[in-house]
């Protein structure tokens, strides 16, 4: 088919950068990124972490084809700093969610290992096995 080789997608070929930057000559403090072999997910986010930066005035992204494993990233800043800087900036705290959202997802992972093990912690406090108020017969009219 058409379909490039799923490895085609994530895999840097030799001497392939993974990021391009374009000047835009005709907007101040503007660039573009092309970011090679990536797609929505992290286009997305970094655009959405872009965009909560004050000094960043206009943040945009789009994948020209989805056969072509690159998006485009469009940045504009007030002039405070670089577009590089920004994005630079913008990737560390990125890196810095993702990691604080691994920890808290290992850490849920962990209870549930606490579940299994018997010892169970009731996160709606209604106590006991039972189901605390439905199981002893009250329906929800009754609270």
């Amino acid at each position: 088919m058409n379909a490039p080789n799923r490895f085609e997608l994530y895999v840097l070929e030799d001497g392939e950068k993974p990021v391009e930057v374009t000047e835009d000559t005709k907007i101040p403090n503007a660039a573009t990124f092309k970011i090679v072999k990536q797609d929505h997910t992290l286009g997305n986010m970094l655009r959405a972490q872009l965009l909560s930066m004050p000094q960043v005035l206009f943040a945009g992204y789009k994948v020209p084809h989805p056969l072509h494993p690159y998006f485009l990233i469009k940045l504009q800043t007030d002039g405070t700093a670089t577009p590089q800087e920004v994005l630079e900036q913008a990737c560390t705290k990125l890196i810095g969610t993702m990691s604080s959202l691994e920890a808290k997802f290992k850490r849920e992972f962990s209870f549930k290992d606490v579940e299994a093990t018997g010892v169970v912690d009731d996160p709606y406090g209604v106590g006991g096995t039972g189901g605390g108020a439905w199981a002893s017969g009250r329906d929800y009219l009754d609270f």
